[in-house]
């Protein structure tokens, strides 16, 4: 097994997800309907987040390269490359990947390309049927009447600030609050989301030493081996493996996050739990797409009904209390997320990383 798949069922209720026009969404052409959805790209930020945070570990820092520029005579400072640490020993790195690539600058030798793809595949969070999952719309508002100890500024056409009493004669015959403002109305998300997950075990802690594609630095894969990484070799070639101790505690840390991640919205009077109500967990992509999915109502084509695969040879299926509320099943357990992040430790802990060949 090289390979573990793992497709998450969540819960959402009137939330956000990504902001983009109030809420993300994509239009799906056989049924008809906007469906929204949170990028792969958010997903994978906000697993590594909840990784950091179990491991107790800093995310890496960021370099942002500027540079001074002359615009019509002035000096303009002027965007330049955004690029990682691009080394393993932060977590959020070695997960995540990286990718530097240095411009070339007058006079001095150019730095080469440095890359590594993330072993962890990253699905969009997106609904588990289009009929399972939808937007609406919110209006609201931002009333501060009820106050009387609102400031109240009003200026003319020159900055002026008008008396109270001036304000009153501009508002007399009018039916106008200036301190109630009403806000656009925006989309919020609710329904049942999936999202997948695939880990590629032989370079989930093997960093590349392949000179051609370099990975890393010179300095890094010294620093490296330093600090216990094991020269091996899989079939990408030569690379270096993370230690053993330190396997073990990213481990534990990764089947957390993997278990325990949530979109988090950036607006408070739209927070959602997102509970999860089943995970699964299997080495094989198809047996994982048909665990969790829903299927059409034979009574009323404009129904879903979601289905979770109790029993399915060759997947382990793993049902909160909530998913009783959803879903029709009769495995629902109360410690079923905590079984799941054991069967994944278990199943990450087993592969041989240091002798894949």
């Amino acid at each position: 097994m090289n390979t573990i798949y793992i497709r998450t069922l969540k819960r959402a209720e009137h939330t956000v997800f990504c902001v983009a026009d109030g809420q993300k969404y994509y239009y799906d052409n056989q049924f008809g309907r906007r469906i929204p959805f949170s990028s792969g790209q958010q997903v994978k930020r906000s697993l590594i987040e909840t990784l950091c945070d179990a491991i107790n570990q800093k995310p890496s820092p960021t370099t942002f390269i500027s540079e001074i520029v002359n615009v019509k005579g002035k000096k303009e400072i002027n965007e330049g490359e955004v690029f990682g640490t691009c080394d393993p020993t932060f977590a959020d790195q070695l997960f995540g990947g990286w990718m530097k690539a240095s411009k070339a600058l007058e006079g001095v030798k150019k730095e080469r390309t440095l890359k590594r793809r993330s072993p962890l595949s990253i699905s969009a969070m997106r609904a588990l049927h289009p009929l399972l999952a939808g937007m609406q719309k919110e209006a609201g508002s931002f009333d501060r009447s009820e106050r009387p100890n609102n400031l109240i500024v009003v200026r003319d056409e020159k900055g002026n600030q008008l008396s109270d009493e001036d304000i009153n004669d501009l508002l007399d015959g009018k039916d106008r609050s200036l301190t109630r403002k009403w806000l656009n109305a925006s989309d919020r998300a609710s329904g049942l989301f999936v999202s997948d997950i695939a880990i590629d075990l032989r370079r989930l802690f093997s960093v590349s030493l392949n000179s051609f594609e370099p990975e890393m630095s010179d300095k890094t894969i010294d620093k490296l081996k330093e600090e216990g990484w094991k020269e091996s070799e899989n079939v990408f070639g030569k690379c270096l493996v993370a230690p053993k101790e330190l396997r073990k505690e990213w481990i534990k840390g990764l089947a957390k996050a993997i278990i325990d991640w949530r979109i988090t919205s950036n607006q408070a009077r739209t927070f959602s739990l997102m509970d999860t109500l089943a995970i699964s967990i299997s080495d094989n992509a198809n047996l994982i797409a048909g665990s969790i999915r829903a299927k059409l109502s034979e009574e009323d084509s404009d129904k879903a009904n979601p289905i979770v695969e109790e029993n399915l040879k060759g997947v382990n299926t793993f049902i909160t209390l909530q998913a009783g509320g959803y879903i029709q099943t009769k495995g629902e357990t109360s410690d079923a997320l905590e079984k799941a992040e054991e069967k994944l430790i278990e199943l990450l802990t087993s592969f041989d990383y240091e002798n894949q060949l």
